[in-house]
């Protein structure tokens, strides 16, 4: 299952898109590298390839990676071009017709693309869209750029590409498979992550550079925020789609929660950004305490930094069990904390008559953090503190992650002493906004709108997950 989650996070994912290009048996190639992201969705999966003749083939399922992809289904989708993603739905319903890449066929012939990421003008355009005529298939802010491309004034789908995406307005980090080409294409913010690989003679697209670690590509460079490229079976092409954004806009939780340790992302490798927050951490809030443990597995690195500079061990306080799915079967007894204790358990070895420092990357609701807390006072821990590697989250993200609304972030509604009643924990601590900026090689290009509320790119006030779906349930988008 995915190395990066912990159950307290409603933005537990976002989404994984791949590209293989110029290598035999590419949709092999890509599902293998989808099994690097599953961490980024676990909802649905879906692999579309384009053969020598320029037939395209796909399979899609709702679930993990695993079970979606086998090598029987994976033999059926023949080519040298293949593209990928994996899904955790931050707009649109959880639906096989939700499911990614998108698939269709145009004036300019058949065409798939994969999108990480959220348009904020989604709502809007497809109105507009709609109110002109436009059939849609899907209630995914992704569709919307298919239909931009298909009216687009340019017949070429480069040049119709760059059309729709100076049309769209948010974050997106795309993969395009056309009957010659992959199309890799960024927004000029830089929101969301997005890699080149190279692969023997051909070349590896995917949204973290772990996923080219696991099928043998070598990491060349980041597609450059406003960058489309072109990739094909004779080599790869550059071109500048728009400017980048100044400054850029880089989500600062890739290096805080959703991205894996080993991955290099924006520039840096993740683990060592995260250690730094567990330093600077325990510098602005030290604790007295006799060991440091971690809320596996997304805070691992940064509490492995708070215990070098405190001095106070680390140690594994608590085992995840990588192995429950999203769905379990809860027996009648279960009671209330069964959804923790079937992911987590605690060492009590390790716990009991100790001061402990818990560490984790972030506090959303607060909910299952509080019955984490009482899992270790359970297990014998003689003091909590609970010792955060970001600031309170106050605000909803509209770029690509799924977080709950203003009244449900318990960072937006209490005050920290009041999240620490809440908590039942001897102290709290949060790493200050500065503090965390600091961490950062180029705090300038990082967005932390969650942090803050200054959204760098234009919202849609009245977006949600699922709004679109509503818009058309009212026929709101039919201009009624």
């Amino acid at each position: 299952m995915n190395n990066s989650w912990s159950p307290d996070k409603t933005w537990n994912e976002e989404c994984g898109v791949l590209a293989a290009v110029g290598v035999p048996h590419a949709a092999e190639i890509v599902a293998l590298g989808l099994h690097a992201l599953q961490h980024r969705g676990q909802e649905a999966t879906g692999v579309v390839s384009c053969d020598d003749q320029g037939g395209f083939h796909s399979h899609k399922g709702i679930g993990l990676v695993s079970d979606v992809h086998r090598d029987a289904t994976l033999a059926q989708l023949p080519g040298q071009l293949a593209i990928g993603h994996n899904r955790y739905s931050t707009a649109g319903g959880l639906t096989l017709e939700n499911t990614q890449p998108l698939r269709v066929v145009y004036r300019g012939g058949s065409l798939a693309l994969a999108h990480n990421g959220n348009l904020t003008n989604a709502r809007v355009l497809r109105a507009g869209l709609e109110e002109s005529g436009s059939i849609f298939q899907t209630t995914l802010d992704t569709e919307v750029f298919l239909h931009l491309v298909a009216l687009a004034t340019n017949d070429s789908i480069e040049d119709a590409l760059i059309e729709a995406a100076r049309q769209v307005e948010g974050a997106y980090s795309v993969v395009v498979l056309t009957q010659e080409s992959v199309i890799a294409m960024r927004d000029p913010h830089g929101f969301r992550p997005l890699c080149l690989g190279r692969l023997g003679d051909g070349y590896v697209v995917a949204s973290e550079t772990c996923a080219l670690d696991l099928v043998g590509a070598d990491f060349l460079r980041e597609v450059e925020p406003g960058e489309m490229v072109i990739l094909d079976p004779q080599g790869m092409r550059s071109r500048r789609a728009m400017a980048p954004a100044q400054p850029l806009q880089h989500c600062i939780f890739e290096h805080i929660y959703f991205s894996r340790p080993d991955s290099r992302v924006f520039g840096e490798t993740v683990d060592r950004v995260r250690r730094r927050l567990g330093r600077k951490l325990a510098q602005e809030h030290p604790a007295d305490a006799d060991v440091v443990i971690a809320v596996p597995d997304s805070s691992n690195s940064i509490a492995l930094g708070y215990s070098e500079i405190s001095g106070i061990p680390f140690e594994l306080g608590l085992i995840r069990n990588h192995y429950v799915g999203r769905t379990f079967i809860q027996p009648m007894q279960a009671g209330r904390d069964f959804g923790v204790r079937v992911k987590f358990n605690p060492v009590r070895e390790v716990l009991d008559g100790k001061r402990v420092v818990v560490v984790d990357d972030s506090i959303v609701r607060g909910t299952t953090s509080r019955k984490l807390v009482n899992l270790l006072r359970r297990a014998g821990a003689s003091e909590v503190h609970f010792r955060v590697g970001s600031p309170p989250v106050t605000h909803p993200c509209f770029y690509g992650i799924d977080t709950p609304s203003r009244r449900e972030l318990i960072g937006a509604q209490k005050s920290v002493e009041e999240i620490r009643a809440y908590l039942a924990v001897d102290s709290l601590g949060y790493l200050s906004l500065d503090g965390m900026l600091a961490c950062e090689q180029e705090p300038q290009r990082y967005c932390r709108a969650c942090f803050t509320g200054r959204y760098p790119v234009t919202i849609d006030p009245e977006a949600s997950k699922l709004s679109i779906e509503q818009m058309r349930r009212s026929g709101a988008g039919a201009g009624r």
